[in-house]
């Protein structure tokens, strides 16, 4: 027999995988420990994961993989054969009504770059910035910046320049983080650059001092300026998304979180999968939170699907635990379609928004 471990490496489904699936009733392991709980199963199983994986690749709903998987091992594969059909015939036509509606929209987006528009982006900024505050608003965004390589604008942290402010934001899609930090000798206009992290990181590793730093946006580079020591790279050269519209999140309902205390029970406290949801090709944990009448937050058990929970990605919520840098923390939860906000006590101008994750069935 296989160990869970075991089959996940075999069939290439990731653990916490399988365990959704167990208890989806899709694929049930031959043997579980009585004490331990762990999960054991049949060589033959080994076939049927590896079904069940590229099932799971080709976007088949859930109700008709289990059909599949029914009907696999019979002599009449009429049935299989129909729902593998019927699933290709609505990815074509899917595929078919995308390419028409991005086609549209690939018109829209021509005619707006032909009219005469006002960037942010300009040739020339120069600020005094505080390190300190430097430092902590780039340890507060850093963890929510994209990784992903065909979205590049989304691969660096904005800073954007307005009257004595100065914004750091950064934005994967999944989640988004803002921090302030104040800003003397700019009174030119609104003023964004995207510093790629490299750069980035440089910087914040010059931030080891108590003395104001000095900040240059020249041309397309950008330079940090810390005493005798200074970083400089090229910015990204693409406008960042309106992050403003984006964090402008119905009113929740607030709780305030011993934030070590949370930590230790989202790390040993119950989780779920997100089933065929991945990132980065592999499906992740949920955390499901909602509010106590007594306003503290609850991580609900598998199964508690109270109204007024919200799931989020666990090491989503984990890393802006971190990133938050306070012993207590506000969490503001709304609706489950509503982004889930991480907030200091006291400071509006530094906080996370996370994306909700839809529940399956």
């Amino acid at each position: 027999m296989r160990s869970i471990g075991e089959l996940a490496r075999d069939c290439g489904l990731s653990v916490s995988a399988l365990r959704f699936y167990d208890r989806a009733g899709v694929l049930v392991p031959a043997r579980v420990d009585p004490v331990s709980g762990y999960r054991w199963y049949e060589p033959e199983q080994l076939e049927e994961a590896r079904l069940l994986a590229r099932l799971r690749r080709a976007g088949m709903p859930l109700a008709d993989i289990r059909l599949v998987l029914a009907g696999w091992a019979g002599t009449d594969t009429d049935l299989v054969r129909g729902l593998l059909q019927a699933h290709l015939r609505r990815l074509e036509l899917g595929l078919s009504d995308a390419r028409g509606e991005f086609s549209t929209l690939r018109a829209l987006l021509d005619r707006r770059e032909t009219d005469p528009m006002t960037s942010l982006r300009t040739a020339s900024a120069r600020l005094s910035v505080p390190s300190t505050e430097l430092a902590s608003a780039l340890d507060t965004v850093r963890f929510a910046a994209s990784t992903d390589g065909e979205l590049p604008v989304l691969g660096g942290i904005l800073f954007d320049i307005e009257g004595e402010t100065l914004h750091l934001v950064a934005t994967d899609r999944y989640r988004m983080a803002v921090a302030r930090a104040r800003s003397t000798g700019h009174d030119g206009p609104r003023t964004q650059v995207v510093v790629p992290l490299p750069l980035a990181d440089a910087m914040r590793a010059l931030l080891t001092g108590e003395e104001p730093v000095q900040l240059t946006a020249d041309g397309d580079r950008m330079t940090l300026e810390a005493g005798a020591r200074q970083t400089s790279g090229q910015s990204l050269g693409h406008e960042f998304p309106d992050y403003r519209r984006l964090v402008r999140l119905p009113a929740g309902r607030r709780a305030h979180v011993d934030t070590a205390a949370l930590r230790r029970t989202l790390e040993s406290g119950p989780v779920r999968t997100s089933g065929t949801r991945e990132h980065n090709g592999e499906p992740y944990d949920l955390s499901v939170l909602r509010v106590a009448e007594d306003g503290s937050v609850i991580v609900c058990d598998d199964g508690d699907d109270a109204e007024g929970s919200v799931a989020v990605n666990r090491d989503f919520l984990l890393q802006a635990l971190s990133a938050g840098a306070r012993d207590e923390l506000v969490l503001e939860l709304g609706a489950p379609t509503v982004p889930l906000a991480i907030r200091r006590p006291h400071d509006e101008n530094a906080f996370s928004i996370l994306m909700p994750v839809r529940l399956d069935d």
